[in-house]
């Protein structure tokens, strides 16, 4: 009978982001990816969305690495943060664990972390598992699908992918040796992306972006070109820097990230731009129009991102104007588009065109759709499958496909952030649940808890009141010694405002000097009495529920008289 093995989900199932797994064999734990997720609107002030590491904290003793599948954010984004708490391995290639080492350095964690690089069809292995890893093609280059070899038979998992058949690097998916190891030693459980299991046909190859935009730049002769597209599609930008050359273009690259990668790529001779095209964005001012163009970051609307800033008007190093193109090349990620649409509106209010994916061809998708997972089933062949990469319904579309290709319903298990798996000799059962709570980041500040998020929500949607409620209490005498004080901000305004503050003020002095009448004298009574006094004011006479805070000034801190005897 051979050991079991378990799975654990960190993050990733029921989302676009934090994708995090645990998969454990003979008691020791290896990462598959632990990646981050950006907020959206009801996260006001946070920065970046991370797993919830309790279980690893708990079990660091036994983590041995991270497969690091590809190089984006929402796979590698936590690294740096899980550093700070444990040593880790982590293993990728090269230009994986290059953009990883970015992050990781800007902060100050490199000394936790050792590397592996990996290259195609490597197989293995570190502690008691053995890995061999597949190429595929997805917007990132130089991503795996990772196969690992366990007791249990083997778990592939596919990694982020589309078949493209035309890849900018020639760098196919590897269907023969996926189809190899389906025939040799079986899939026992497979483990796809789903992003675009709703989506019918086959992505679009990345190669047929390259001439739509470099039609756009001879469309558009003697004007700037600012496109924006993310960082690390190193394809993406090799076919905008070649569309640019081809009209005549100088090249400069914006933001921190672009300029890192862009970098990166060139010394690992990824990126082919000459030395001569390329400008620094200090230097630009002398370029006439219709010979430069910057590659930016920002396509994904992020706040503080070079292209937000120049949508504001706030750019230190370029300002938009008249005229001006701007192509975003990318598509909103699900709970991006409110951002999208505010960065494109301020962009055209400046005077640019903005050419975007409803508009023009300018993006292709990274992710198979729907015939290309059903290609990658039927080589595969799995006895259990579990969709994974995406929110719940790209996940539950993507299990429907699953048995529509021929598996058995009861094979196909759908899971959610928390949930962990046993897979037996009998077969694949949930077992005991792990902590996968949202760990919220804000600045320097770190993790936030819930309640301050809560409150956070609260001062958006309606608003604070505070009461000041001024005491005087000498032995047995105690009395109001002037009345309170109703102070708002986003509440209420204007003349009515000022009415139902006055009102307010009555409320709580009648509540006040009822406690006061039955022998309260400690700050907690007042302020209970304060504020649900408030509350119901202000509730009955408004329907809104701000948050409420009361301020009392001279009262005892302890219990009051009657709670002592």
């Amino acid at each position: 009978m051979a050991a079991p093995v378990r799975l654990s989900f960190l993050g990733g199932l029921g989302e676009i982001g934090r994708n995090c797994a645990a998969v454990e064999v003979d008691g020791r734990i290896m990462l598959i990816d632990c990646g981050l997720m950006f907020p959206d609107s009801d996260t006001a002030g946070v920065d970046l969305v991370l797993p919830d590491f309790t279980y690893l904290r708990e079990n660091a003793h036994r983590v041995d690495g991270v497969v690091a599948t590809h190089g984006h954010e929402d796979h590698i984004g936590a690294l740096s943060y899980l550093l700070e708490e444990m040593p880790l391995t982590i293993i990728g290639s090269p230009l994986t664990i290059g953009l990883a080492k970015n992050r990781i350095g800007e902060r100050g964690v490199m000394g936790q972390a050792s590397f592996i690089e990996v290259s195609d069809n490597d197989r293995i292995d570190v502690g008691p598992f053995d890995m061999e890893f597949f190429p595929v093609t997805h917007s990132v280059p130089h991503g795996f699908a990772t196969a690992f070899h366990t007791p249990q038979g083997v778990i592939l998992h596919s990694g982020d992918f589309k078949l493209d058949m035309t890849p900018v690097d020639s760098r196919l998916t590897d269907l023969a040796g996926l189809g190899h190891l389906a025939k040799d030693d079986g899939v026992r459980l497979f483990l796809c992306d789903s992003t675009n299991a709703e989506e019918a046909g086959f992505s679009a190859s990345e190669t047929s972006i390259g001439q739509s935009i470099q039609d756009l730049f001879r469309a558009r002769d003697g004007r700037r070109i600012i496109i924006a597209c993310f960082a690390s599609h190193i394809h993406r930008v090799q076919q905008i820097a070649d569309a640019a050359i081809a009209t005549g273009r100088t090249i400069a690259t914006l933001g921190r990230s672009m300029n890192n990668n862009v970098g990166l790529a060139r010394q690992m001779g990824l990126l082919r731009i000459p030395d001569a095209k390329l400008r620094d964005i200090e230097d630009v001012e002398d370029v006439p129009d219709g010979e430069l163009c910057v590659i930016s970051t920002g396509s994904q609307g992020e706040p503080l991102s070079a292209l937000a800033r120049m949508a504001s008007g706030d750019s230190k190093w370029l300002s938009i104007r008249e005229g001006d193109c701007v192509i975003l090349s990318s598509h909103p990620i699900p709970g991006n588009e409110m951002g999208v649409t505010r960065v494109i509106d301020g962009l055209v209010r400046r005077g640019a065109e903005v050419v975007h994916s409803a508009i023009a061809r300018v993006h292709a998708t990274g992710h198979a759709k729907a015939e290309e997972l059903r290609v990658m089933h039927s080589i595969v062949q799995p006895e259990w499958f579990i969709p994974v990469h995406g929110e719940y319904r790209h996940m539950a579309e993507h299990a429907r496909l699953a048995t529509r290709m021929g598996l058995a319903a009861d094979r196909v298990m759908i899971c959610s952030d928390g949930d962990s798996v046993l897979l037996t000799d009998d077969g694949l059962k949930r077992t005991d649940d792990i902590p996968a709570e949202y760990i919220h980041i804000a600045g320097s500040v770190g993790a936030l808890d819930e309640n301050v998020l809560l409150e956070r929500r609260i001062l958006g949607q309606d608003g604070f009141v505070s009461v000041i409620v001024p005491l005087s209490i000498v032995g047995p005498t105690a009395e109001l010694i002037r009345e309170p004080e109703v102070i708002s901000r986003g509440w209420v305004d204007g003349p009515e405002g000022d009415e139902l503050r006055k009102e307010a003020t009555l409320a709580v002095r009648e509540a006040v000097e009822d406690a006061l009448a039955s022998g309260k004298r400690s700050r907690l009574d007042f302020e209970r009495a304060a504020r649900r006094a408030l509350g119901r004011f202000i509730n009955k006479r408004t329907r809104l529920r701000p948050m409420v805070v009361p301020v009392v000034l001279g009262a005892h801190e302890g219990p009051d008289e009657d709670s002592r005897s």
